[in-house]
């Protein structure tokens, strides 16, 4: 177990800003095209939080053309930039899966003041 935990430590990222189920990040990820590499900025609410340690992901969730996309990212990826968190969200549950079925206001989360 020692040299599983040894193993993953180099790879977990250091510093990560405090994010939580609700809150509303901008996570910017490399993209590459052929021989192109940009970051393209994913921005939308967190539904989500899976796993620990290494094999965290959040499940990050945004309306663009009244179409609702979600997409899963490793945290600790080397592919993930950064994740930077926008506006807290008020909730008081760990899943908010109940936002798929919303839609216009109905789908945005109370600001934590």
């Amino acid at each position: 177990m020692d040299l599983i935990k040894a193993l993953s430590d180099q790879y977990v990222k250091p510093e990560l800003p405090e994010m939580n189920v609700g809150d509303v990040v901008k996570v910017s990820v490399k993209v590459k095209e052929g021989n192109r590499e940009r970051i393209q900025v994913f921005d939308g609410t967190i539904i989500a939080k899976k796993h620990g340690g290494i094999n965290e992901t959040i499940t990050v969730r945004r309306i663009s053309y009244n179409v609702g996309c979600e997409k899963v990212f490793p945290i600790h990826s080397p592919s993930i930039v950064s994740v930077e968190t926008v506006r807290r969200g008020k909730v008081r549950r760990a899943k908010l899966y109940y936002l798929r079925d919303k839609i216009g206001k109905d789908a945005k989360v109370k600001e934590k003041i």
